[in-house]
């Protein structure tokens, strides 16, 4: 079953109960203001903006002047795209709130658009008074200068980053954008080199170089930059055509054409790098500003995609998906984006539908046969995900470090069908491309322990998952269950304890505990341990399991035999 599944049920009920609310009030002739309100609220929390856009503007009807429905409306107009509305309620914003950043920035972004340059920088100036807006605000300023054909006031705007050093990536590729933009061709290759001495592994500045030495007659320079970054396993489908055009001879358009384009880049920039839990709303509002210039909208699309798979709104992720074009380089990564979205909301046939369409028509997709066999993986048809996996292996010759994790998940598609064999051989071919990969070293050390073959590798294994990540929850439980395995119950207590603080609603760290407790004497606890597992609701096979330790408790303890510890059984 998908992982957001329950969330996305426990949303639906949450939202159920407001959206009653709204019925309720109008079934008995009452006033829906507060209805609306609260159903609004609930969206809005819910990252459900479009539903909380709309009953919040209902509400708003009711009470026209409250200023907070009007800043919410606002927020909530612009995150779904409708800027013409977000533009009108910005100019109502700042009349009760002259510093409301996103509205000075929406109103100086509409100056800008008709080339009221010196309005739209009055406006990104009022909006500068936190390090984002000063960002932001820098970057529009600048790109305000070169529509005006000033280099160099668009350069010295950008000399305001100095101040900030982890400015700097934006002040150099920004700088080379304009140069490049403005025609400046010596200029623009310093600072293109700068940006990709500082970011080199940026797609954007390796694109931008790549470009400009294209335009420059410089093709095999850019062969070089594109290679490069395709060979430090990122198979990004957009350098991977520009690659082919420029070995083909083929010259690019400029990336940067218009004042607005440049606009775009600097809001797509920004957008990018907002991706934690407490700025990725705002990286939505960038991704929607930068849409409203209708520049590179392939890539301002995909992002937005990835934005609202982030927030965890599938149905719009599909939305934005759905707008690349089908001769853009990044359609097939928007199908495979697509069918892991249907998948997320429980639409498995039509997401296996998706990738089988287009694995039809590129064979050799590498990455489409990888989502494919997670696909099955997901839905527990681990035969048909072995396969997929198997086909994925098969399109490279030489497997790069990149690719452990196809054998990762062959491995664990073979453990669960009970082909231990070609399982440990798959996650031992992972660890040869990938010998850090904590999630390899807990899978195989865990099986292992599971199985009671290995013992003193697997616990090497395990101790270095535990070493790499000691705050993930399960691989400290693998470590506690092979101290068990081994007897060790004190070291076992103590990292099983310690799993269940981390992942205190996880049925089988719940039990591992609850075993623990029972071979040390705390019969009580370990009863209790086995009902909390029970009630987290564990898989069919699992729960039948804990139930007969409720009612009969623990075997009495079988010893382990030499040879379950040697540590000669591998096939590897």
């Amino acid at each position: 079953m998908p992982v957001v599944s329950f969330r996305a049920t426990a949303a639906a009920l949450i939202l159920c109960s407001a959206v009653t609310a709204v019925q309720a009030s109008e079934t008995t002739g009452e006033s829906s203001l507060s209805g609306s309100y609260l159903a609004g609220r609930t969206a809005s929390k819910l990252r459900d903006n479009d539903v909380a856009s709309d009953y919040l503007s209902r509400a708003l009807k009711g009470d026209s002047g409250n200023p907070i429905l009007i800043e919410r409306v606002f927020l909530l107009e612009l995150s779904e795209g409708n800027i013409e509305e977000a533009e009108e309620l910005a100019i109502r914003v700042l009349g009760f709130n002259s510093q409301q950043r996103m509205a000075r920035i929406v109103l100086g972004l509409r100056d800008y658009r008709i080339r009221h340059y010196e309005d739209a920088r009055r406006n990104f100036a009022a909006s500068s008074y936190t390090p984002v807006g000063e960002l932001t605000s820098t970057l529009l300023i600048a790109w305000s200068h070169a529509g005006e054909g000033d280099q160099a006031r668009a350069l010295k705007a950008l000399d305001k980053l100095d101040a900030n050093e982890s400015f700097a990536n934006f002040k150099a590729f920004h700088a080379a954008l304009i140069s490049d933009y403005l025609g400046n061709a010596i200029r623009a290759e310093a600072f293109y080199k700068k940006a990709h001495e500082q970011a080199g592994t940026s797609l954007r500045v390796v694109q931008g170089y790549g470009n400009f030495l294209e335009r420059s007659g410089r093709a095999a320079e850019a062969v070089k930059i594109y290679s490069a970054f395709l060979d430090g396993g990122d198979d990004n489908p957009l350098v991977a055509a520009a690659l082919a055009n420029a070995t083909a001879g083929h010259k690019p358009q400029a990336l940067i054409a218009t004042p607005g384009a440049g606009a775009a880049e600097a809001l797509f920039s920004l957008a990018t790098a907002m991706t934690d839990e407490q700025s990725i709303d705002v990286g939505l509002l960038y991704a929607q500003l930068a849409l409203s210039f209708n520049a590179d909208r392939p890539v301002a699309y995909t992002l937005l995609g990835d934005i609202y798979e982030d927030i965890k709104r599938p149905e719009k992720a599909i939305d934005a998906y759905s707008q690349v074009p089908e001769n853009s380089p990044l359609r097939a990564n928007a199908e495979m984006e697509i069918a892991i979205n249907l998948q997320r909301l429980e639409r498995k046939d039509e997401a296996l539908a998706r990738l089988n369409g287009l694995i039809a028509q590129q064979p050799g997709n590498y990455d489409a046969l990888v989502t494919l066999g997670n696909v099955h993986r997901n839905n527990e048809d681990f035969a048909q995900a072995g396969e997929a996996y198997d086909r994925a292996i098969a399109t490279f010759t030489k497997p790069q470090p990149a690719h452990w994790r196809v054998f990762y998940y062959s491995g664990i598609s073979n453990e669960r069908m009970k082909n231990w064999e070609k399982a440990e051989k798959q996650f031992r071919r992972a660890l040869e491309l990938a010998p850090e990969e904590a999630m390899v070293l807990n899978y195989l050390g865990y099986s292992m322990v599971d199985k009671k073959i290995n013992l003193p590798e697997a616990m090497a294994m395990i101790k270095k998952a535990v070493a790499l990540k000691p705050n993930d929850g399960y691989i400290v439980d693998s470590l506690g269950w092979a101290y068990f395995q081994l007897g060790d119950y004190e070291q076992a207590l103590i990292h099983c304890e310690r799993a269940v603080e981390l992942l205190p609603a996880d049925p089988i760290i719940g039990e591992h505990l609850g075993d623990v407790y029972w071979r040390i004497g705390r019969r009580l606890e370990a009863k209790f341990q086995w009902q909390h597992a029970k009630d987290n609701k564990p898989e069919p096979e699992d729960l039948k399991r804990i139930e007969d330790k409720l009612v009969n408790g623990l075997p009495d303890e079988a010893p382990l035999t030499p040879a379950q510890n040697t540590s000669d059984q591998s096939n590897g």
